[in-house]
């Protein structure tokens, strides 16, 4: 299944229907008057957060939703059906926004949640309604009012506890696959990873998701490589795991890079907790990881964690660190909340 985490749709609820003008012929019945009924209301659009979806790609194949009319009113006051509703599903995490593509509609963060896009219009009067001590043969009836017409943006942003960040290849990918069942595509080359990747890593018992992303370059904020806009899929994590590559020749530098894009892009991403590690260190020699584990250090301003995801060494430690900060967070968060 390919990623898409960007889709416009064209939404329309349910035109309403329109009243009935009748009047009852029974035999024998010698006034018989209005009886016309109203007519069913439209159907409405609704969106929905189901499990099991990571992606917008059904979203690329069908852009157009269309909600049931309404049916007309009929005669003996028998009102018309609604029309049937029409239901968005989509991946939990998804946000949208109206044409514009900044003003926020609804954040889809929680499985099972419904939000009404589109209501439908109302069904009109039939003549029955309009029956008065001085008017009792009205022959008018309100037609139905027109549904709700929108083109509306969605973006996935995924929901996670932890981030990976770094440059390519400074072993986010293997990271992930070392500590989760995630499957990512790794090789020896830069932007092996095209497309955000999630797993759930397990630390004495506990779970957690992990999220990775394609790698960051220097001017990423500004298009160069494939951008920063898969940073959207790190903004709702707890903490970021920022992995420097021990084969970079300048680990300091390589650190710096990634945080001036984490800042030029905003979102907070400057405020979340940090962990840094010093990836692939089974390249080093032992005089070789102190050297650049110290300029690693200097230039965070905390001792790195030293992890090779290869040969499994600091990878216990660096779960532990991770899952303490989560832990921490949703402790925060619950006692907020009470």
């Amino acid at each position: 299944m390919k990623f898409l985490d960007e889709a416009k749709v064209y939404i329309r609820s349910g035109d309403g229907g329109a009243g009935a003008v009748s009047f009852r012929r029974e035999k024998f019945v010698e006034f018989g008057g209005p009886d016309g009924g109203d007519g069913g209301r439209g159907g409405d659009v609704w969106v929905e957060a189901v499990n099991g979806l990571n992606t917008l790609i059904d979203f690329r194949f069908q852009q157009h939703f269309k909600a049931g009319t309404g049916i007309h009113g009929m005669g003996r006051n028998r009102t018309g059906a609604k029309g049937a509703d029409v239901t968005l599903k989509v991946p939990v995490g998804t946000q949208i926004f109206e044409e514009d593509g900044e003003t926020l509609i609804i954040d889809m963060i929680a499985e099972g949640q419904r939000f009404r896009l589109a209501a439908g219009g109302n069904g009109g009067f039939g003549n029955a309604h309009f029956k008065t001590s001085t008017n009792q043969a009205p022959t008018w009836a309100n037609p139905g009012l027109e549904g709700e017409e929108k083109t509306l943006w969605l973006q996935l942003k995924l929901i996670a506890d932890a981030g990976l960040v770094g440059l390519p290849n400074a072993g986010k990918s293997t990271f992930l696959a070392t500590c989760t069942r995630a499957r990512p595509k790794i090789a020896n080359y830069p932007f092996t990873t095209l497309h955000p990747n999630l797993g759930v890593a397990n630390s004495d018992g506990r779970e957690f998701i992990i999220a990775d992303i394609p790698g960051l370059i220097e001017g990423a904020h500004e298009g160069v490589g494939l951008g920063d806009r898969f940073l959207g899929h790190v903004e709702r994590t707890r903490v970021l795991l920022h992995l420097v590559s021990a084969q970079e020749e300048d680990v300091a530098k390589a650190y710096k890079t990634v945080k001036h894009e984490l800042e030029a892009y905003g979102g907070d991403l400057m405020e979340k907790q940090e962990i840094v590690a010093l990836s692939q260190i089974d390249t080093l020699t032992p005089e070789e990881l102190k050297k650049k584990t110290k300029a690693l250090a200097k230039a965070c301003g905390s001792t790195p964690l030293a992890i090779s995801a290869v040969v499994g060494t600091g990878m216990v430690e660096a779960l532990r660190a991770l899952r303490s900060v989560i832990d921490s967070a949703y402790a925060q968060e619950a006692g907020e909340t009470d």
